[in-house]
């Protein structure tokens, strides 16, 4: 890890900790990079309950609960799909907070509706409704993965506030 993965971690877990809240991870295109990030913290234990890695559908069905009928009619990369997957995985753990994501990190994969670097993110709390962002991102496979953690945790900051 670097630095900036390394703050980033620590002050995911310090906004967590601050407000006694556990943190989930639904994550397909970064393939737990997200929960890798959060548990090289020490003491993440107090904050993180568990993530999910499912990278087919049959894993986002199966683990998470996302209905077949919005991975068929909006496919694996959807505002949809990642709400129902952060819904799962708060749903399936002892969390308070969740976060998903699912995208196209290339080279290859990509369409015209769904290009290289497209992802879909959501973060879901219990009693609130869940918050979907479809980013745009630049780069390369491990470029579009790194900066999808960013994202990710930076959000989990700011609503952990």
């Amino acid at each position: 890890m670097d630095t900036e993965l390394d703050a980033l971690s620590v002050a995911v877990g310090e906004a967590l900790a601050a407000r006694g809240w556990m943190l989930a991870t639904a994550e397909s295109c970064t393939g737990g990079w997200i929960a890798q990030v959060v548990t090289a913290t020490s003491g993440s234990s107090a904050w993180f309950d568990r993530g999910f890695v499912t990278y087919s559908n049959a894993a986002k069905t199966d683990m998470l609960g996302v209905s077949a009928h919005t991975l068929d009619s909006h496919g694996a990369v959807s505002e949809a799909t990642v709400a129902e997957m952060a819904e799962g995985a708060l749903a399936r753990s002892t969390a308070d907070l969740a976060v998903a994501v699912s995208g196209v990190a290339g080279p290859t994969g990509g369409s015209a509706q769904k290009p290289v670097g497209m992802v879909c993110v959501a973060w879901a709390q219990r009693g609130v409704p869940t918050r979907v962002r479809t980013l745009q991102l630049p780069g390369d496979r491990t470029a579009v993965r790194r900066q999808t953690v960013i994202h990710a945790l930076s959000e989990v900051i700011e609503l952990a506030r």
